[in-house]
């Protein structure tokens, strides 16, 4: 396993366990620990011993979102080169929260404390949230005289609906994880010392199942919204079709004719 300088990767059982490690500065992303980010998900999509993945932070925050420094250090370039290192900088962020959003597996936010702004949104980009009852999430880029840039604006109106998604983003104002979970930017809720069991737990229950059907029935459904029912029907006939010569369904078939002759044999 590759060594990060700011973020921690545990595999057991094949539950990965990425954890954001900069808890002085409450997870808040660098360009350093972005990078460091890109290519653990990278390895973690491409390693099939890795079933699901579990995403939390270390310390009492989960992630504070973009580094304040950094952002004062973009404001110092040339006036003429503000921009469009901005636009080069924003293919870097959204790179890496496709490459969460798209993992080819389970994925879970373990939410440990405070997610704000772009910590947020990377929690959104994973497939479920589970929040410690001490957790909190604001989309506080108002703050700053900023956009949600990391997802924010379309992860958050799929989970709570155009009006509410408004109000977040518009008013910057914190929700509570009891909150979270009523509006659904949370899906469960967890006591804070038991979280990471709890989360471990549930990414070994999603990912029982066919590798295949997974990453295939993940892709579809990240898509959904955006598609009419004859295109979802479309390619989830080519999914099922590359999933009828998958190896986990020859032998789930086998076995459950194996199962059915034995049942057979034991009532003659």
């Amino acid at each position: 396993m590759a060594h990060y300088e700011l973020i921690e990767l545990q595999v057991h059982a094949g539950i990965a366990t990425l954890t954001l490690n900069r808890p002085d500065k409450r997870n808040a992303f660098t360009d350093g620990m972005r990078a460091d980010f890109i290519h653990a998900l990278e390895h973690m999509a491409r390693d099939k011993d890795v079933r699901a993945l579990v995403l939390t932070g270390a310390g009492k925050g989960f992630c504070a979102g973009g580094d304040v420094a950094g952002m004062q250090q973009r404001m110092e370039a040339p006036a003429g080169d503000v921009a469009f290192n901005g636009w080069s900088r924003q293919q870097v962020v959204h790179h890496a929260v496709g490459l969460l959003y798209h993992m080819p597996k389970p994925t879970i936010a373990a939410v440990n404390g405070a997610a704000t702004g772009l910590g947020a949104d990377t929690a959104l980009a994973c497939d479920f949230v589970l929040a410690s009852e001490s957790a909190s999430f604001a989309w506080s880029y108002i703050d700053r005289g900023l956009i949600p840039d990391g997802g924010g604006m379309y992860f958050l109106p799929r989970r709570v609906g155009l009006p509410h998604a408004k109000d977040l983003i518009f008013s910057g104002r914190k929700v509570d994880a009891r909150q979270a979970l009523a509006l659904g930017i949370a899906d469960r809720l967890a006591a804070p010392d038991a979280l990471l069991a709890d989360a471990r737990e549930w990414a070994a229950s999603l990912a029982r199942g066919s590798r295949t059907a997974l990453a295939l029935g993940k892709s579809i459904l990240n898509q959904t919204f955006e598609l009419t029912a004859d295109q979802v029907f479309a390619m989830g006939s080519q999914a099922q079709g590359v999933c009828y010569t998958s190896h986990e369904h020859r032998q789930s078939v086998q076995a459950f004719l194996q199962r059915m002759a034995q049942a057979r044999e034991a009532r003659q």
